[in-house]
């Protein structure tokens, strides 16, 4: 079996799908693996890297796409405009896919992908459940943005973080206020206090607390309605109305007593909600900081400009895109660690076993047999539930089925 691991065309995308001691775990299966010339050297790894490691390397996407089973990708469809339209054409039924691919923010560009007849898993949608936390793209990329929000802050703040005593006086440490504790916001409340500030956060699920003040946060509390703020998956839910317009004045004060804000606040397939206001940015000191995390969503901070740095009389507000390719050898590593874990799950006895009883791969598949499969893809493009295929059925779909995987188990 053959695993393709094509360059990134993304504006800007340093990371690749699988690294080095990757292709030597996945050879040990049986598996041969093609890399796109240059694909992981903007992550530091060069294509003499992949031959030690036993890889062959490959002059094009096309030829990539041509001769894999399997194709692993950071970014396609959605997740890359630059390629989104002319990647189908490279795909059959034969042929699967694994790739970041925005499958619930822009669902549109999943029927094209899932209509060339071709496998289709969206790495985004992997299930936030105990046993498939290795798998998590989301968690280990958001990880990464939250460390290095945290280091933009500090060089964009004119003030230092911590607390110094010096022959000429005492520094006082920066506060850092982190809106949102998942994965992200507890990664940036553990580096900010690390580098000394003084550090609260926020976010609309009560339970969150408990970890916040484990990392050496503060837990703010606001006197709002809070019943049904997590789904079953651990995301918070979209919030009503009034419970935003709750939420943004009582925070307001807490903003304004903040030298540097970090925002991080997503909902899985929606626009991200507004929770800083321009009202709150203008109570802000000047020389204050919002790192607006949740920029690519539209952002948490109404005067958040994706990929741009805006001057709010002296408050400066960035909304980064694509924070963790500026990390791209860390980042490389982790996203694939998660996809080779997400491979050992899915293959069984060197054929790609898709089992719809497991909750990972149903969570996972968007589209097979020319037709978008899962639930909330089809219901952001507005189409009824489709009928899912057999375990059975799907683990010995023909030829197609057999030699979409690579053999063995990394």
């Amino acid at each position: 079996m053959k695993i393709g691991v094509p360059k990134e065309v993304y504006a800007g995308e340093n990371r690749v799908a699988l690294i080095p001691d990757a292709v030597r775990d996945l050879e040990k299966v049986g598996a041969s693996i093609l890399v796109q010339s240059g694909a992981g050297v903007a992550s530091g790894h060069s294509d003499q890297d992949y031959q030690s490691a036993g890889a062959t390397i490959v002059n094009s996407r096309e030829e990539v796409f041509g001769q894999a089973d399997i194709i692993v990708a950071v970014r396609l469809a959605g997740a890359s405009p630059e390629s989104c339209d002319s990647d189908p054409a490279l795909l059959n039924a034969d042929k699967t896919v694994f790739a970041m691919m925005e499958p619930l923010f822009l669902a549109e560009q999943m029927k094209p992908l899932a209509e060339s007849g071709a496998t289709v898993f969206a790495m985004e949608l992997i299930p936030r459940i105990t046993r498939a936390q290795s798998m998590d793209v989301l968690s280990s990329m958001a990880s990464i943005a939250g460390y290095k929000a945290v280091l933009m802050a500090a060089d964009q703040l004119p003030r230092m973080f911590p607390m110094m005593m010096t022959a000429a006086g005492t520094i006082k440490p920066a506060r850092v206020l982190v809106v949102g504790a998942g994965v992200a916001g507890l990664q940036a409340i553990a580096t900010a206090k690390r580098l000394g500030a003084i550090v609260s956060a926020y976010d609309v699920r009560p339970a969150v607390k408990e970890q916040v003040e484990s990392l050496g946060g503060k837990f703010v509390e606001l006197e709002i309605d809070t019943e049904g703020a997590e789904d079953a998956g651990g995301y918070a839910r979209e919030q009503t109305e009034d419970q935003i317009r709750q939420q943004q004045e009582l925070m307001a004060e807490v903003v304004a007593e903040s030298n540097a804000v970090i925002t991080t606040a997503a909902i899985p397939g929606r626009k991200s909600p507004v929770i800083v206001t321009a009202d709150m940015v203008k109570r802000m000191a000047p020389g204050s900081v919002i790192i607006d995390l949740a920029a690519e969503r539209g952002g948490n901070c109404e005067l958040t400009k994706l990929g741009e740095v805006v001057d709010a009389d002296g408050v400066t507000i960035l909304g980064p895109d694509n924070l963790a390719t500026t990390v791209a050898v860390h980042a490389s590593q982790m996203y694939s660690k998660n996809m080779v874990t997400l491979l050992k799950h899915l293959i069984d006895e060197g054929k790609l076993k898709i089992d719809m009883d497991d909750e990972i791969t149903a969570g996972t598949l968007v589209g097979k047999g020319g037709e978008v499969l899962h639930p909330m893809v089809r219901d952001q493009l507005g189409l009824e539930p489709a009928a899912q295929p057999a375990a059975d059925e799907a683990a010995d779909d023909g030829d197609a089925a057999d030699e979409a995987a690579p053999e063995g188990d990394s």
